[in-house]
């Protein structure tokens, strides 16, 4: 499995929350059993003799919805996800059919625009032509071919999080003995708030669970350190977010294991944001949880950056956690 080509491939194919059936069908060659339940989640078992460890990674990237064509043949819309006004402007988006639209805002609101002065502009005349290319309620995504930087970095939209399912892809391929019994999830509607790894989890009913994500690199000019990790410095192993704490004793154990077989690792607290683990450590009668994240810089926008040795050392790492055998619950 090539890097490089397999995520440019995830960060490509349209995925916006709530239509991320084209994700789906690449994790099915690596699975013993592999299903997908009412919320659309893609849950992959690798069967072992050991507690039940699931790991969850969003598929779902942020989007746009169309919600009005006015008659000018410009495209009201509102949002899926969280988005800065700045990182929409000028931007390209291309709907699931192929239609491009440039993202512009009003002449007169330019300096000051708010989401609501936004539109999207599809080359149409007027509202008959905009409404044979799109339709309400169509979905649009940012254009943004992955591009490498420099040394192992890249750049391009919807790292967050295609590169935590390449994650999980490359440990489905490479755990051939697995200690635990192991599910994959590839979840939904993570960016619209969690939505869709707590049925999952509901229906797994894990003993342990571990989100696998991005998580916001604090290595920008101007950053207000709301995080710790930082991009080049190994796996960013979860302490805590806004939507959970995760469970010390296994944030121990993932260090433990980081340090045992010479995986470079660093600390995961931030004051802002969620992920998957949120909703996995509360599922049920409560799950032992941890998160393992790969740094990402400009989240949300076109030219997301990570470090392809930051997702080498998660990978690592997710492998070594499937292949140690965890003490039942």
């Amino acid at each position: 499995m090539n890097t490089f080509e397999t995520l440019s491939r995830l960060t490509q194919t349209h995925g916006v929350s709530g239509n991320e059936g084209n994700i789906r069908s690449l994790a099915q060659p690596y699975a013993d059993d592999i299903r997908e339940d009412a919320m659309g989640n893609l849950i992959v078992h690798r069967a072992g003799k050991g507690p039940r460890l699931l790991f969850s990674a969003h598929m779902d990237s942020v989007g746009l919805v169309a919600t009005h064509i006015d008659k000018d043949g410009t495209i009201r819309f509102g949002t899926l996800g969280g988005f800065c006004v700045p990182d929409l402007i000028q931007q390209t988006f291309r709907f699931q059919n192929g239609a491009y639209a440039l993202c512009c805002a009003r002449e007169d609101k330019l300096e000051e625009a708010k989401l609501r002065d936004l539109y999207l502009d599809i080359g149409a005349a007027n509202e008959q032509e905009a409404k044979e290319l799109v339709q309400v309620g169509d979905t649009a995504a940012f254009v943004s071919p992955l591009k490498h930087l420099s040394k192992n970095r890249v750049s391009g939209c919807f790292l967050d999080n295609r590169i935590g399912c390449l994650a999980l892809l490359h440990a489905l391929k490479d755990v051939t003995a697995p200690a635990n019994d192991l599910y994959f999830v590839f979840s939904v509607q993570e960016e619209v708030g969690t939505r869709g790894a707590k049925p999952a989890s509901f229906g797994v009913d894990p003993d342990y669970g571990i989100a696998v994500d991005v998580t916001c690199a604090d290595d920008v000019p101007g950053s207000l350190h709301e995080g710790t990790a930082v991009m080049g410095k190994g796996a960013a192993v979860k302490v805590m977010d806004r939507s959970v704490i995760c469970s010390p004793s296994l944030v121990r154990r993932l260090n433990d294991l980081a340090e045992a077989r010479g995986i470079p690792v660093q600390p995961d607290i931030l004051t802002c944001g969620g992920t998957d683990a949120g909703p996995i450590r509360t599922a049920r009668k409560g799950v032992v949880t941890g998160g393992i994240s790969v740094p990402c810089r400009y989240t949300h926008s076109a030219v997301e950056q990570c470090d392809l040795e930051d997702l080498d050392a998660c990978t690592r790492l997710i492998r070594a956690i499937c292949e140690e055998a965890l003490p039942t619950v």
